[in-house]
């Protein structure tokens, strides 16, 4: 091959590395695009379909749709269930649930809280079941969970003092900014919840060629806001879980001000703490509901 030649077959080879990279540029740059676009769907998993009622327990409830207006003036509603219990002195629960599925998925879990002695609102956010059909992000069920609690306050006259918040998994992170909020609640119960959304990421290994910190909007990070409750709280983790591992709830624990409970189940895994954990978590509860109602006595008396 002639100089000539060995010339004009480099500048083919460094054109075409250079087109090659070109396009893994802007392929690079729309996949990052398409995750900071489209992150929520990477979060959120709701389904329409109920497949369950609180009539699987012959629970009574109302169904509830409580309206929330946006920035455009337009109202949109989020669903629920009102599962009113008639024991005297009940306590009230405001059951925040996860990412995936809807409250039909919950009412097993649900009916635990009602046969503890609770009445219990179980919701929706927009974007699950027979709520408004809008897809969710973090500012959303922020929002919704904001209007369930101003349900139960203002619509159902019910003291502030009286509701405990619950919230599992996602739900767990949405139950942290709404005690953050609303300090004034009886006490707060984070199972199987998570850290930060940036954790949950580099625990799972999963997206770390792209640059994470930038496209990240769904953060949910509990770990810095724990530290402001003013409220006992509870957390509660299986120490198999695989979707979100326990040290997670050890580090909320570690951040979170007294009073504080961990509860921690063996073997047991991201949705079946209370079936594993069986009268000890059913124990768990009670207690953590009796010392938070007796220190809010106390704090009122003094």
């Amino acid at each position: 091959m002639t100089v000539a030649k060995l010339q004009i077959a480099t500048q083919l080879w460094l054109q075409l590395l250079l087109l090659v990279g070109i396009v893994v540029a802007i392929a690079y740059l729309a996949i990052c695009l398409f995750l900071f676009i489209q992150q929520p769907r990477f979060i959120f998993y709701p389904s329409r379909v109920i497949e369950k009622t609180p009539e699987l327990f012959n629970l009574p409830y109302e169904e509830v749709y409580l309206p929330v207006r946006v920035k455009s003036g337009k109202v949109e509603y989020i669903h629920g269930w009102w599962m009113q219990n008639n024991q005297p002195n009940a306590k009230v629960l405001l059951y925040l649930h996860g990412n995936a599925i809807n409250v039909g998925a919950n009412i097993h879990h649900a009916n635990r809280f009602y046969q503890l002695g609770f009445s219990v609102l179980l919701i929706d956010y927009r974007g699950y079941g027979r709520a408004q059909d809008r897809f969710p992000n973090e500012m959303r069920v922020y929002q919704d969970a904001m209007i369930a609690w101003n349900f139960l306050v203002q619509q159902q006259q019910i003291s502030a003092s009286e509701i405990f918040l619950y919230g599992h998994s996602l739900g767990g992170a949405i139950a942290i900014d709404l005690a953050v909020k609303f300090n004034e609640a009886a006490g707060l119960i984070v199972e199987s919840s998570f850290t930060s959304i940036r954790e949950v990421i580099a625990y799972r290994n999963v997206f770390r060629i792209f640059p994470i910190d930038l496209l990240l909007t769904q953060r949910f990070e509990s770990i810095k806001k724990v530290a402001q409750l003013k409220m006992p709280v509870l957390f509660i983790h299986g120490t198999a879980d695989s979707a979100i591992p326990s040290f997670m709830s050890e580090k909320l624990y570690a951040a979170a001000s007294e009073p504080k409970t961990l509860f921690l189940v063996p073997d047991a895994e991201h949705n079946n703490t209370a079936t594993v954990g069986d009268i000890e978590y059913l124990q768990t509860v009670k207690a953590f509901v009796e010392q938070a109602h007796a220190r809010r006595l106390l704090t009122t008396s003094e």
